[in-house]
Order: structure tokens, then C-alpha cells, then sequence
């Protein structure tokens, strides 16, 4: 079946794309699923929406050999693959109306001998609960006429090509026909081991992985205050601390943005409230650190009359154009409605197109202007920023790249 097989990808984000790009470009014949008229419209002029190393290049590669074309509405395949978002409520509840919204989408055009793959990072028994409920047709029975798992992505924006083919997969289907089926699928086109397991335990494992991170860093960000506290260097400390050979501690930031961390813990916490005291602490950890940036910022910006403070980042992490729950977003939104005087932001890899909220200046404008500079996102382009230039300027540094 494998690779000749049809592949109906639903969701065309930051992971679907690459998905539906790399099995169009190993001989499966894909449809790219997504409700956005402008991304369909893109995709089809063989051009991209998001930013990922060598991703135009494969799009433009696939769409002119006709391996991958985009569409509003699911249609009939072989496999169905979900890439949907999984975003909390404001109170911290799992939203699986994407889901849910996919997998009804997809139920009309699913027959016997389907496979249905859910990527999306989902809390516990999502697969069975939302997926096979609402894709799989009444009458038929998963394991024998239609077979679903979950495979968790686990993948590095600015990586994602190499590492959605290289990394190691967690393969959980509901039964063990499902896990077998779905194991020979992702087989066929990644050359890292691939890994079979149940579906609940793909899906926690996804979750546990996000989770271990975001406690590690919890620390880290909280050893940050205590040193802001005792006016220490917080990276010397760290520095001076991992040269014990059992110590290994992350380095602090204004906070945890991105999808996966600053969203995944939320679903153990939710599905298991009694037993998740230690990943619940870290989360309000990490959630806390942007008031304590800003809380910096304002106290220095206060010694100054009229100061211009000049935000340097605005996404989540460095070198990508990815916003979602960006930290240094909030930070810098906060101080923009505060009177703490007038703010600057920059961030290079953010377009006009992409970003409307509130005006982006030029590196060159916001360093002569700046009185304060706060370093939010260690952009390549930031690194490379003189001392010289820096030397007259009061500086927040919450990446400690300019030590």
C-alpha cells in the first residue's frame, strides 16, 4: 500500500505543511486540507505562509510535480492525517473543537481499509474520545475495518524537515492492527526508530516529553529572580553551577512561549488535577516571569524623565517568525499600555503582512533612539549588535547574550 497510497492532511500549519510537503515529495499523492482561502490560494501558486528553512523549495518542488495540491474541504484517501491546533481555554481547559471539527470533516469520506493518524498534541484518550468517535462512520469497527493511532510530532520549528524524517516516532494506535498499520506507514518515510505503543501512552508521552522541559526551565526562570533578588549574575551562577558533573540547568528567559511547552502541561493538569502539583507550580512559574520582566523594566525606566524603551523580539523563540504565546509579545504589549514612556518594537523576522497590532521600527531606529534596550528574542541579528552601541544604553538582557 505504502508508498503508492493516497493522504488526505487536514490543517496546513506549522506541522502539516512540512507533513504533507515531505510525503508528497516520497511519491504519496497528497491533499492538503485547510480552511483559509488565502493559505489554499498560496500553496496551490507553489509558494509558503510560514517561515521554515528549505520549506518554499519543497512546496514549489511538489505543487509543479503534482504530488501535493490544497483544498478547502477534505476528500476521499487512503490516510487522513490530522494537524490541527489543541489551544486551552482561559482557564486552562483543553480546546478540541479543532478536532473534533476535523474529524467530523473527514468521517463522509472514510471507507473500509482507511487509516486515520492524529499528530495533534491531544490529552489523554483525545484518539478514542473525540477522533474515532467522530471520524469513524457508524457500522464500522476500528482495528479491523478502519484503523486509527495517534503519532505525536515532536519536531524543532526551524528543524522540522530534517527532524520530522530523522527523530525517533511514538506510534499508539487503539488496537494493535491499528499500531502495526500505522507503524509501516511512518516506516515508509521516516529513518528514525519508530516506536509502538498504545494510543493513551503515545499521548501521554508527547505530554510527559513538553512537561519535563517546562519543569527544568521553571527553575531556571525562578533561580533568575532569586539572583535578580540578591543582584547576583544569574548566568555566572549557572555557569559556576553546571560545572558539577550531575548538574545541568537550562537557561532562564522571559517566560515560555510556543504551542507545545507553555500549552501541553496544562492538558496533565486538567486530566489529572490531584496528581500534578509539581508540573502545576512549574507552569505558574513560567507564566509569572514576564511580570517580573516588566516589573524590571518599569522600575528603570521610572529613574528617566521621557525614556524611549526599545523591545528587541517579539516570537517565542529565536530565529523563527512563530507568535503563539510568545512571552516577549506580552511583554512588550504590556509595556506599550503601561506609562512607562515610549516603546519601540522590532523584530526582523515579523512582516507587516504577518503583524498589524502595533508598529514594528528598524533595528538602526530603535537603537539610536533607545534610552532602555530589553532584549526579548535572541535573534541571529541581535547577537550581532556592537558592545559599543550598547555600552550608552541601559539594558535588560533576558537571554544573557550579551554578557
Amino acid at each position: 500500500m505504502f508508498p503508492t497510497a493516497s493522504v488526505c492532511v487536514v490543517g496546513l500549519g506549522y506541522i502539516g505543511l512540512p507533513t504533507a510537503s515531505i510525503l508528497a515529495s516520497k511519491g504519496y499523492q497528497v491533499a492538503g486540507v485547510d480552511v483559509r482561502e488565502e493559505v489554499v490560494e498560496t500553496i496551490n501558486r507553489g509558494e509558503i505562509h510560514i517561515e521554515e528553512p528549505d520549506l518554499d523549495v519543497l512546496v514549489k518542488a511538489v505543487v509543479a510535480n503534482n504530488r501535493l495540491k490544497a483544498i478547502r474541504e477534505p476528500q476521499p484517501a487512503d490516510v487522513f492525517i490530522i494537524c490541527v491546533p489543541t489551544p486551552f481555554t482561559g482557564d486552562h481547559k483543553p480546546d478540541l473543537s479543532y478536532v473534533e471539527k476535523a474529524s467530523k470533516a473527514i468521517r463522509p469520506h472514510v471507507r473500509p481499509g482507511n487509516l486515520i493518524i492524529l499528530e495533534s498534541t491531544s490529552p489523554p484518550r483525545t484518539t478514542e474520545d473525540v477522533v474515532a468517535k467522530h471520524a469513524v462512520p457508524d457500522g464500522m469497527v476500528v482495528g479491523k475495518d478502519v484503523f486509527v493511532a495517534h503519532c505525536p510530532e515532536r519536531v524543532l520549528p526551524g528543524r522540522i524537515l530534517i527532524e520530522a524524517v530523522e527523530n525517533d516516532r511514538v506510534i499508539g494506535g487503539m488496537t494493535p492492527a491499528c499500531t502495526q498499520k500505522t507503524k509501516s506507514f511512518y516506516q515508509s518515510f521516516v529513518t528514525g526508530e519508530v516506536m509502538a505503543t498504545t494510543a493513551v501512552s503515545a499521548e501521554l508521552t508527547k505530554l510527559v516529553e513538553n512537561s519535563f522541559r517546562d519543569v527544568n526551565i521553571a527553575f531556571a526562570n525562578e533561580l533568575s529572580i532569586l539572583c535578580d533578588h540578591f543582584d547576583v549574575d544569574t548566568w555566572e551562577i549557572i555557569e559556576m553551577a553546571n560545572r558539577h558533573p550531575r548538574v545541568n540547568i537550562l537557561s532562564p528567559g522571559p517566560g515560555v512561549g510556543g504551542h507545545c511547552i507553555s500549552v501541553d502541561p496544562w492538558f496533565l493538569v486538567d486530566a489529572a488535577p490531584e496528581l500534578t502539583n509539581l508540573i502545576r507550580t512549574a507552569r505558574e512559574v513560567n507564566e509569572s516571569k514576564p511580570q517580573h520582566v516588566i516589573n524590571k523594566v518599569l522600575e528603570l525606566s521610572a529613574r528617566f524623565t521621557n525614556p524611549v524603551i526599545g523591545c528587541l523580539g517579539l516570537t517565542y523563540k529565536s530565529d523563527v517568525d512563530d507568535l503563539r504565546e510568545s512571552p516577549s509579545l506580552d511583554i512588550t504589549r504590556a509595556l506599550m499600555n503601561s506609562d512607562a514612556g515610549e516603546v519601540l518594537a522590532c523584530d526582523p523576522l515579523i512582516t507587516e503582512d504577518q503583524f498589524s497590532e502595533f508598529p514594528l521600527h528598524s533595528l538602526d531606529e530603535v537603537l539610536k533612539r533607545s534610552t532602555l534596550i530589553v532584549l526579548l528574542t535572541d535573534h541571529q541579528q541581535f547577537r550581532e549588535i556592537s558592545p559599543a552601541v550598547l555600552h550608552e544604553k541601559v539594558v535588560v538582557d533576558t537571554r544573557g547574550i550579551w554578557r
